[in-house]
């Protein structure tokens, strides 16, 4: 079962002109204002539920290489090798029809990428809130250009690995300094691997979220952001006329840890359309299986993941952790939560140009 991480919020004011700009490490970004208040979409007081668009199930590869040095001269205490990801996407829209992939790496109103720096290797994902959706507003696109404007500014090296904090400020003020504007809510998660300091930074946002694997065993978790049940922390665009009403989160809000990992780790990183169907024993049990650290194994683990996840979302006689979550706060619920699944399976390998 998911933690759920309280929060205390902060306030940050408002302003589109004679906005305020700042630095932090080398990339421009500005912040606003944003009140924390429900927004009653469906009649029960909560933000848009996610009635997910259709999108088909596809896999991604991002080839990074694998080698092995010989090691001259004796062993060092200190491993002075860089590292990276080796990382496979998988994912399935909610109303699932093979063949349909939106524009990007999107998998009904979630959202991915995968970027390499010479500096670090980032990973993302979002999931739009589907409630929009009522409004006449395509909740993907929100997320998505989120995710695409995260991985341009890894691309074009606009951040600092040690601050992913800082990459989903700067793409979050992009959105909102677009002439037409960009309306929508979405959560999301950063994990970046520093190559040279062997060290994982993240930022989580809401209840997507991330485990680290080493062993056969769950050493870091991230926590789950929630206003209230079924109402996660998330970055919104409302029009003017709803701002104040619209639930809105500041980036600032988002959870940061930084964590060492090592050579064979494994980094699951997701939407909640999987941990809101796969306890974490179930998702080790499929992990167990990953017993190569080539391209297509890890492809396979990922394809296994989010099958079983979708699979489990239609069950209705399957206690799923969201089932379980709904009942610890007085719901009368059982089945799986049909939604949108996305899962990036990394590796943490050497790294070679």
């Amino acid at each position: 079962m998911t933690r759920v991480r309280g929060h205390e919020s902060s306030e940050w004011e408002v302003q589109m002109s004679g906005r305020s700009d700042l630095i932090a490490g080398g990339v421009t970004f500005c912040v606003r204002k944003m009140a924390i208040v429900g927004l009653q979409f469906d009649g029960a007081g909560r933000v848009p539920l996610r009635t997910l668009g259709g999108a088909g199930m596809f896999s991604v590869l991002s080839y990074g290489r694998l080698v092995a040095r010989a090691v001259l001269g004796g062993l060092s205490q200190t491993d002075s090798r860089d590292y990276s990801l080796v990382t496979a996407s998988c994912g399935f829209g909610k109303d699932f029809r093979k063949g349909i992939l939106k524009k990007g790496m999107c998998y009904g109103d979630d959202a991915c990428f995968i970027a390499r720096h010479r500096s670090a290797d980032v990973l993302g994902v979002a999931d739009g809130v589907g409630g929009w959706r009522d409004y006449g507003v395509d909740p993907s696109q929100f997320s998505g250009t989120l995710m695409r404007t995260c991985e341009r500014l890894v691309r074009e090296g606009r951040f600092v690995p040690t601050n992913p904090v800082g990459i989903l400020t700067a793409s979050y003020c992009e959105l909102l300094q677009n002439k037409v504007p960009l309306l929508g809510s979405s959560t999301a998660c950063l994990v970046v691997l520093d190559r040279s300091n062997h060290q994982l930074h993240t930022a989580n946002l809401g209840d997507s979220g991330f485990l680290v694997v080493r062993g056969g065993e769950v050493v870091h978790r991230s926590d789950e952001q929630q206003h209230y049940f079924n109402t996660p922390f998330q970055l919104s665009i409302a029009p003017p006329e709803a701002e104040g009403v619209v639930l809105n989160d500041s980036p600032d809000a988002a959870d940061s840890t930084s964590i060492d990992v090592q050579l064979g780790d494994i980094i699951l990183t997701a939407t909640d359309g999987l941990f809101d169907n796969m306890p974490d024993y179930m998702i080790l049990q499929e992990l167990k299986k990953l017993k190569k650290t080539n391209y297509e194994s890890i492809q396979q683990t990922a394809k296994s993941i989010a099958e079983q996840a979708h699979e489990l979302a239609y069950d209705p006689n399957y206690m799923s952790p969201f089932a379980q979550f709904a009942c610890d706060n007085g719901l009368n619920v059982r089945g799986g939560k049909p939604d949108d699944i996305t899962v990036l399976l990394s590796i943490v390998a050497e790294y070679t140009d």
